[in-house]
């Protein structure tokens, strides 16, 4: 019975082990709900964003070019640019906006 005492005092105690595991779970856990959460949100609004162009809509890319949809293709879209009204070919996924202005809903 006094051999039992002392393996208990040179051991850990059973709980502290719950303890240590809680805080980095905690922190990934607030991690995950501060970074994670909100950029899966942009990403599911741009993919949207991008499911929704239609020629004639006026859009910016991120590369800062503003134009208007003049044809839609699988990975790229044409734009119309000002002042020449040049035509340019850009990747469907450099859109950043669509900046056309909505219609008031009535």
């Amino acid at each position: 019975m006094h051999t039992y005492g002392i393996l208990l005092q040179g051991g850990s105690n059973p709980g502290a082990l719950g303890g240590t595991l809680l805080i980095p779970l905690a922190f990934i856990a607030i991690l995950y709900v501060v970074m994670i959460m909100p950029q899966q949100r942009r990403q599911k609004k741009w993919q949207a964003m991008l499911g929704q162009l239609k020629t004639g809509d006026k859009v910016t890319t991120t590369g800062g070019v503003r134009g208007t949809i003049v044809a839609l293709k699988d990975d790229y879209i044409h734009l119309r640019v000002p002042p020449d009204n040049l035509r340019i070919e850009v990747s469907r996924a450099s859109v950043a906006a669509i900046t056309t202005p909505e219609e008031p809903s009535k």
